[in-house]
């Protein structure tokens, strides 16, 4: 089978609002969700909280590749629950749309026993979106996974800063960071398909300025 078109959304570290982003982004760009790995939370994983926030959910959230009871670090859940994987062994689910693969955890976060989310990231020449959110440690953290994006040679579209601004903190990323697009998505105040709606049309209009190669029209409803 053939690799879909597709996108990976990664974090600079763990809590960082990956599933609503990757929500928001599905919605704007009529795209596709997968989860590849999900540890722990079975019983309300990211994909469901996708599905919930889609206005139009129906075969647009796709199953994950691995499913794990603890909630850990998928190699540490792999390894108690006797369930050793490797990513490389993953079937891309298909469609004619475009696909969201949302990583767990940071960049350099364990997906098997043996590799991280970049080099999941990097098998399959994806390029990727990184959230970031603002906290009093987020710049290092989002220059450090910055680094090894470079060092790696990944392609980074753009940086998303999930939730409130903080323009000091922005201004000294974005120093370093080149003429990479930085796109803002809104802290939701429930979580609610009504409430991710609303921040559809902005997010879209910031997506079509700065991804030009993923536009689709700004009149378009989901």
């Amino acid at each position: 089978m053939s690799q879909p078109r597709s996108i990976a959304i990664a974090g600079i570290h763990t809590g960082i609002g990956k599933t609503i982003v990757s929500a928001l982004l599905c919605e704007a760009w009529q795209a596709d969700y997968w989860k590849p790995v999900q540890a722990g939370s079975l019983e309300y994983s990211d994909s469901r909280q996708v599905y919930d926030l889609l206005s139009v959910p129906a075969n647009r959230v796709h199953a994950e590749a691995v499913q794990l009871q603890m909630a850990a670090s998928p190699h540490k859940a792999a390894a108690a629950e006797q369930r050793p994987f490797d990513f490389r062994d993953f079937i891309f689910p298909q469609t004619d749309n475009l696909l969201l693969a949302e990583t767990a955890g940071g960049l350099l976060s364990p997906i098997d026993q043996q590799h991280t989310m970049a080099d999941f990231i990097a098998h399959f020449d994806m390029p990727m979106v990184l959230v970031t959110r603002n906290y009093l440690g987020s710049i290092n953290h989002t220059l450090l996974c910055l680094e090894v994006i470079r060092q790696r040679g990944l392609n980074l579209l753009a940086l998303v800063v999930n939730g409130p601004r903080d323009a000091a903190s922005e201004d000294f990323i974005r120093s370093r960071s080149g003429d990479l697009p930085f796109i803002y998505s809104p802290e939701l105040d429930m979580l609610s398909a009504d409430q991710a709606a609303t921040a559809v049309p902005d997010l879209r209009r910031q997506l079509a300025a700065a991804l030009p190669a993923y536009r689709i029209p700004l009149n378009t409803t989901i």
